[in-house]
């Protein structure tokens, strides 16, 4: 059937295999915004310097103290979203009662210094980093090479977005973290330490950009740059799904990734753009996104 539209089955499987492993990433690293957005109502513009961070953890850990990439899985998570906490408890929660623009601007800025400082330590050209043994080689599918370094990027990516949407969605913990968010008083009234709570859930949205910046490690450049043009079009993904959506940041992380994909086969010349062109059409159509709730 496909070669009848003049499509070999080699290109148009393949493609949609690279848009399913884009989508792993747009997923995962959505979902930290939505978690962080959703919770805390933060607009956090630093996700993509700290999905480079996580990266960067993950090479210090290996070149400095020689601890390989299966910890760093652990580590480079706990580091970041250590971070992310600093962060919060020193800035950020001086912003929650103020408009979003100030949350923007200043993790915009953040961004922006962090940034400027690996790129005048490490510059730009890329640090590569060895896949682990058992990531290296791969699997011939039939209509292309898959690399298992690849794959492993899209299982890791499905059961850590899984498991935070069971965890915030389906547990008491994620019932907490809602109603702490709507109401900290009362929360607080049930012996619940409400800020401790906040300061977590932020370092853990921030965290998953930093697991995120560990499955990218093996497969890209490890540069300073790498985040930058990530985190615009996983923005997009967010207003797409609906801002603090956390289904709505993996199924439209994973379905846009797809979409991507397909594009290139259709209409390369259109795959930089179409997410953003789909974003425009569903803000036309429902401004608070696919899985987003209208105030």
């Amino acid at each position: 059937m496909f070669e009848l539209i003049g499509i070999p089955p080699q290109a148009l499987f393949g493609q949609l295999l690279l848009g399913l492993i884009n989508g792993s990433f747009y997923a995962i690293l959505s979902l930290g915004l939505a978690v962080i957005f959703g919770l805390l109502n933060i607009i956090n513009f630093t996700h993509g310097a700290q999905y480079m961070l996580g990266a960067f953890v993950t090479w210090m850990l290996l070149n400095y103290f020689g601890i390989p990439y299966w910890w760093s899985l652990l580590i480079a998570p706990i580091v970041v979203g250590f971070t992310g906490i600093i962060l919060e408890r020193l800035l950020i929660r001086r912003l929650y009662h103020l408009d979003h623009l100030y949350g923007l601007l200043l993790t915009f800025g953040l961004a922006l210094i962090t940034t400027g400082v690996f790129k005048q330590i490490y510059g730009v050209s890329g640090l590569p980093y060895q896949a682990p043994a058992l990531l290296q080689g791969g699997n011939n599918l039939g209509f292309m090479y898959l690399p298992n370094s690849r794959a492993w990027v899209i299982i890791a990516s499905a059961i850590v977005c899984l498991a935070t949407w069971f965890v915030i969605e389906k547990t008491k913990l994620g019932s907490y973290l809602r109603a702490a968010t709507e109401n900290p008083t009362l929360v607080g009234a049930f012996g619940i330490n409400v800020p401790l709570m906040i300061t977590l859930t932020y370092g853990f949205g921030v965290a998953l950009a930093g697991f995120a910046g560990v499955l990218a490690a093996p497969i890209y450049a490890i540069n300073p740059v790498m985040g930058e043009n990530l985190i615009i079009v996983v923005f997009a993904v967010v207003v797409i799904g609906g801002m603090g959506s956390i289904l709505g940041s993996i199924v439209t992380g994973f379905g846009l990734g797809l979409i991507e994909g397909l594009t290139r086969v259709f209409y390369p010349e259109g795959s930089a753009v179409v997410i953003f062109v789909i974003m425009a059409l569903v803000l036309l159509v429902k401004p608070a996104g696919l899985f987003g709730r209208t105030a």
